[in-house]
C-alpha cells in the first residue's frame, strides 16, 4: 500500500525526519505517535504530497485513493448534506452529465458507473456520517455558514470519511469533537475497511481503533505491533533493558580502567595494559538511555471546607431573558466529588460550567455556595486572554506581587516551566504549553474546586497522563468536560448528563455510556429504515422528532428521580466512610499486643466502637436497598 524509503526533511536546517523508512501494508490501522513537535504532522503532509521532502521517496500502490481532511472549514450557502455529497466529485460529475447528455449509450454507461460506486446509497451514507458527528436531520439541511468553525471542521471530516478512501490520513480528528462524536468515530474507524494512518493523543482511540503503532522520536520511526497500551509496555521494557546494559557497560569500563591504572607502569604487565586500552577504545563511550523529559503538574490542595461547596435547587440558566438553556437544575457538589459532564456539544455543558464558575447567574431558582469557596476555571478560549509578548514568568509575577523571584519560578516549575522556558514569550509557546500556563495561573491560590472545559485539546499523551495523576492527587472537587474517555474514566466517579435542557445523573460508568450511545445510534438507524416510505425516501425530520420526544420523557423520569439518586449517592458515601473506620478498627484489633492486660480498656473501647459502626452500616445498607428499589421504579 505505502512504502517510505530514506525520507529526509529539514526546517531551517534542523533535521525533522532523518532517513525515515516505513512500510504500511494494505489494511493496516496504524497509530502515529510522538511528542508534540516530533514531526508527525510533517510526515503526513509528505505522504499526502502537500510538501516536498529533502530526500528519499514516498510511493503508493497503483490506483490508491488517498483521503486527507481539509485544513479549511467548508463555507457557503450549500447545505451540510450537499457539501458532503459534493466531496465525491465523480458522482457529482456523472449526475450533472446525466441531466444533459442525450446519447443513449453514454446514458447507459453513466448509470452503470453510478451503480458501481453505490451512488443510490450516497445520501443515506452521508446523512449517517453527519448524524454520527453530531448533526441531526434538521441541521444537515442548513447552510454551512450557519455554523461555527469547529462545527464546520466536523463537516470537513465527514466529507473525507464519506469518500471512503483506500488510505485515510487523520491528524488529531477528535480535536473538534465532543465525547459523543468521539465515541462514534472510534466505532467507525474500528469497522473501516481501508488503511488508516492516525495521529492522536487520545489513548482510548489508539487502543481501540489501531493495531500497530509507529513511534516517531529523534527523527526516526520505530514500528510496534499492537495498540497503544502494548506499545507503552514494550517501550518501557526496552528502556529498562537498555538502562541495565548501560550500567553493565559502565561497570565493565571502570574495571578495565582500574587494571590499566594499576599496571600500565609495570613492565611485566605492560602488554596486558596496552591490550586493555585498545579494548576500552573499541568499546567506545557508554551511551546513557535518555528518556524524553516527562511533564508533571502539581495542583496545590486546598484547606477543607464544610459541605456542600455548592447547592443548586430548581435553577434555570441561560443567556437571553426568558430563554433558559437549562431548566430545573438540582445539583449538590462536595469537596470529594469528581464529576464529568456528558452530552453533545450545544446541549449546555459549558453553560453549566460557567454557572458553577460564577460566570453566569441563575435566571430562576436558588444557588448557595460556601462564602470561602475558591474556584479554578479552565476553558480553551482563555488562551486568547494570555498576553502574547509577555513570558510565563511575567504572567505569574503579576499575580504574585512583592514575592521574591525564586518563589515565583518555583510555582512555574510545578508545571514544567523551568529555566529558559519560563522566559519564553507566550506567542512562541505551543498550544500545550499555553494550556499548562493556564493551569499554573488558575491554581495559584489553591482553589477548592477545579472546573475544566476541554483541558486536553493541545496536550500530548504524556501531558494528559500527568494531568490525570495531578487530578487524582488533588484534594478538592473536580468538574470536567472532555472528549477524552480515558481521562473521564480515570478521573470521574460521577457522570452527569446534560441533554434536552435538563441536568440528570447518568447511572453507569463510561463503558456503559459508550454502549448507551452506540445502542441509541443503532436503534435510530433501524427506525429510519422502518420509517422510510415506499419510494425509498429517508425518514423525515418530524419522524425523528418523535423519537426525541421519547428520549425527553426518559430524561424527565431520570430528573424526577434525581433526589432519590442523590440520597443513594449520599448513603454510599456514608457506607464508604463507615467501612473505612471499621477496617481501621479491625486492623488495630489484629495486633496481639492489644490483648495484654494493660490494654483491656482500649480493647473494650474498640469493641464497642466496632459494634456501633456495624449496626450503623446495617441500617444504612437497608435504607440504601430501599432507595435503589424506589429509584428503579421511578425510571422504569
Amino acid at each position: 500500500m505505502l512504502q517510505i524509503t530514506d525520507l529526509t526533511y529539514r526546517i531551517g536546517g534542523r533535521m525533522i525526519l532523518d532517513h525515515v523508512t516505513l512500510t504500511v501494508p494494505d489494511g493496516y490501522k496504524l497509530g502515529l505517535i510522538g511528542r508534540n513537535g516530533a514531526g508527525k504532522s510533517t510526515l503526513l503532509k509528505l505522504i499526502s504530497g502537500e510538501i516536498a521532502s529533502d530526500g528519499g521517496d514516498v510511493s503508493l500502490s497503483n490506483r490508491t485513493r488517498m483521503g486527507v481532511v481539509s485544513q479549511e472549514a467548508p463555507a457557503g450557502s450549500r447545505s451540510l448534506l450537499d457539501t458532503v455529497l459534493d466531496a465525491d466529485t465523480e458522482r457529482a460529475a456523472l449526475l450533472h452529465e446525466a441531466e444533459n447528455v442525450t446519447d443513449p449509450n453514454r446514458i447507459a454507461d453513466i448509470y452503470t458507473r453510478l451503480a458501481d460506486i453505490d451512488a443510490h446509497t450516497a445520501e443515506a451514507r452521508a446523512a449517517s456520517i453527519l448524524s454520527g458527528l453530531g448533526f441531526d436531520a434538521e441541521a444537515q439541511q442548513r447552510p454551512c455558514d450557519d455554523f461555527s468553525g469547529g462545527w464546520r471542521m466536523r463537516v470537513a471530516l465527514a466529507a473525507t470519511l464519506f469518500l471512503q478512501p483506500d488510505l485515510l490520513l487523520l491528524d488529531e480528528p477528535t480535536n473538534h469533537l465532543d465525547l459523543e462524536a468521539t465515541i462514534w468515530l472510534e466505532n467507525y474507524l474500528i469497522n473501516y475497511p481501508g488503511t488508516i494512518i492516525l495521529i492522536s493523543h487520545d489513548r482510548d482511540l489508539l487502543n481501540k481503533a489501531v493495531k500497530h503503532i509507529a513511534h516517531l522520536t529523534d527523527g526516526k520511526v520505530t514500528m510496534y505491533g499492537g495498540n497503544y497500551d502494548k506499545f507503552a509496555k514494550t517501550r518501557r521494557e526496552q528502556m529498562e533493558l537498555a538502562s541495565k546494559h548501560y550500567e553493565k557497560q559502565v561497570a565493565q569500563q571502570k574495571h578495565i580502567q582500574s587494571f590499566i591504572d594499576r599496571f600500565r607502569a609495570k613492565a611485566s604487565k605492560a602488554k596486558q595494559a596496552q591490550s586493555r586500552i585498545k579494548m576500552l577504545e573499541k568499546m567506545g563511550p557508554a551511551i546513557a538511555v535518555v528518556e524524553d523529559r516527562s511533564i508533571s503538574f502539581d495542583f496545590p490542595s486546598p484547606k477543607e471546607l464544610p459541605p456542600p461547596l455548592i447547592n443548586i435547587h430548581n435553577g434555570d440558566v441561560g443567556y437571553e431573558p426568558g430563554k433558559p438553556v437549562l431548566r430545573n437544575i438540582s445539583l449538590r457538589i462536595d469537596m470529594d466529588d469528581r464529576i464529568a459532564l456528558l452530552g453533545a456539544n450545544g446541549n449546555g455543558k459549558s453553560t453549566l460550567a460557567k454557572l458553577l464558575a460564577n460566570r453566569l447567574e441563575l435566571m430562576a431558582g436558588e444557588k448557595v455556595a460556601s462564602g470561602k469557596l475558591r474556584i479554578g476555571y479552565f476553558a480553551q478560549h482563555q488562551t486568547d486572554e494570555l498576553r502574547p509578548d509577555e513570558t510565563p514568568y511575567q504572567h505569574m509575577a503579576a499575580l504574585m506581587p512583592d514575592v521574591i523571584e525564586h518563589k515565583v519560578r518555583a510555582q512555574l516549575g510545578r508545571f514544567a516551566f523551568e529555566g529558559q522556558k519560563g522566559d519564553t514569550k507566550v506567542k512562541d509557546l505551543s498550544g500545550g504549553e499555553k494550556a499548562r500556563l493556564l493551569f499554573a495561573l488558575m491554581t495559584l491560590d489553591a482553589p477548592h474546586m477545579l472546573i475544566l472545559d476541554e483541558p486536553t485539546n493541545h496536550l500530548d499523551i504524556d501531558s494528559r497522563d500527568a494531568l490525570n495523576h495531578a487530578l487524582n492527587a488533588y484534594e478538592g472537587a473536580v468538574i470536567i468536560i472532555s472528549h477524552d474517555p480515558y481521562l473521564i474514566e480515570a478521573c470521574a466517579d460521577r457522570l452527569i448528563l446534560v441533554a434536552d435542557g435538563a441536568v440528570t445523573a447518568f447511572d453507569g460508568d463510561v463503558a456503559e455510556y459508550r454502549q448507551y450511545l452506540l445502542n441509541r445510534a443503532r436503534d435510530e438507524r433501524r427506525a429510519d429504515k422502518a420509517e422510510a416510505n415506499e419510494n425509498g425516501e429517508p425518514a423525515r425530520p418530524e419522524d425523528k422528532g418523535n423519537r426525541k420526544a421519547l428520549r425527553q420523557q426518559a430524561a424527565e423520569k431520570r430528573k424526577a428521580a434525581a433526589p432519590i439518586k442523590r440520597e443513594i449517592e449520599n448513603l454510599e458515601k456514608q457506607m464508604e466512610k463507615l467501612t473505612a473506620r471499621r477496617d481501621k478498627i479491625k486492623a488495630e484489633m489484629a495486633d496481639p499486643a492489644l490483648y495484654e492486660p494493660d490494654n483491656a480498656t482500649k480493647l473494650t473501647t474498640l469493641q464497642k466502637d466496632l459494634g456501633k459502626i456495624e449496626n450503623e452500616l446495617a441500617e444504612i445498607e437497608t435504607r440504601w436497598m430501599e432507595k435503589q428499589e424506589e429509584y428503579e421504579q421511578k425510571v422504569a
